[in-house]
């Protein structure tokens, strides 16, 4: 199967790339960045110079889907909603890394995202692809919303302790810390060397696009509205996201029930690790792998539950999952391509 790449120039496009190498089933086909048109693979990419020599074009759907058989898009917020449309047409798949059809409301999408929103009948028609969550809607999806980054690892995180009447789900804080490949491959003051290094910053308070999302996806679970405070940090690491929540309980339990609970939610999850009792992970410990790792902690004292989830934001964060979600759409073991021992150190 060959696999088409929309917004080739960025680290989402890259890691895809790195991934798509390794897999038994798919290859990459057509690479498409407008702005560098023309352009071969490995000039964007010099470490690709003799892996992967393919030239860069202009998006073309009809050609895409010729030539394709699955299209990623790993664009900016506000360009996969005017292409996916024209690329559906043709009947091709799509698999939409960026946040355009993650939120159902259009109105929540301008508000959150300051851009025009997709098309009604796209954000309904779009599956909210949160693997571990939804297989069933994904295997059969046209169109896939890939989760953000920060939302995977949240999510993960809270959904089997707000599945339960264990939970006050009025207390959820979320203080969530990224690297700074999460931010894209574009220049900025924030992301700056001299800016970051040495440095941890504290931004969008408040205001993060991906409040809605995580909101959306644990109210629906949950089936009752809720609502987090979310606080994310920029810190001097290229890859990883560490989310540490808190949430408190309505009654008294220990750790090795909530334990317990994990382990029993995510038994079958091959990609969500729950560490044992005392093991806190760490974002290296995840690094270049599909993995989500879970630690727990119930503090007795405050009745108060604190979750650590950690995942690399290229892979389990964006890339990885997209394939995670490719090879469900097709019936293959989802782990297919993604089996990987995390880089250590």
């Amino acid at each position: 199967m060959k696999a088409a790449i929309i917004g080739g120039t960025g680290y989402g496009a890259i890691e895809l790339v790195r991934l798509i190498e390794k897999h038994p089933y798919i290859e990459v086909g057509t690479i498409v960045s407008n702005s560098q048109a023309g352009t071969n693979f490995s000039t964007v990419y010099p470490h690709l110079s003799g892996i992967k020599e393919i030239p860069l074009e202009s998006f073309d759907a009809k050609g895409l889907s010729e030539n394709n058989e699955i299209v990623f898009l790993a664009t900016p917020s506000g360009v996969s909603s005017k292409l996916v449309p024209e690329l559906l047409e043709t009947g091709i798949k799509c698999i939409d890394l960026s946040g355009d059809f993650r939120l159902r409301s259009k109105n929540d999408y301008e508000t959150w995202y300051k851009k025009t929103p997709a098309d009604e009948q796209y954000l309904q028609h779009a599956v909210y692809g949160l693997s571990e969550i939804y297989p069933e809607k994904i295997k059969t999806a046209q169109l896939i919303a890939n989760p953000g980054c920060y939302p995977t690892a949240a999510t993960l995180g809270l959904l089997p302790i707000l599945k339960t009447s264990l939970a006050d789900s009025k207390t959820i804080i979320i203080d969530a810390k990224s690297g700074v490949s999460g931010a894209g491959r574009g220049l900025s003051l924030t992301s700056h060397y001299a800016e970051i290094n040495e440095n941890i910053r504290a931004y969008k308070l408040g205001a993060h696009q991906h409040i809605p999302e995580i909101e959306q996806t644990l109210s629906d679970e949950s089936k009752t509205p809720i609502t987090v405070t979310f606080t994310t940090h920029l810190v001097p690491m290229t890859r990883g996201i560490m989310c540490t929540t808190y949430v408190n309980l309505k009654e008294s339990s220990s750790t090795e029930e909530v334990h317990e609970l994990y382990e029993e939610f995510y038994k079958n999850k091959p990609f969500v690790r729950v560490r044992p009792i005392g093991s806190t992970p760490s974002t290296k410990e995840v690094a270049g792998t599909n993995y989500c790792d879970i630690g727990l902690h119930v503090d007795q004292r405050t009745r108060r539950l604190t979750i650590v989830s950690v995942i690399d934001n290229l892979v389990k964060g964006a890339s990885g999952q997209a394939i995670q979600n490719l090879n469900m759409m097709n019936g293959w073991d989802e782990r297919t391509g993604l089996y990987d021992i995390p880089m250590y150190p």
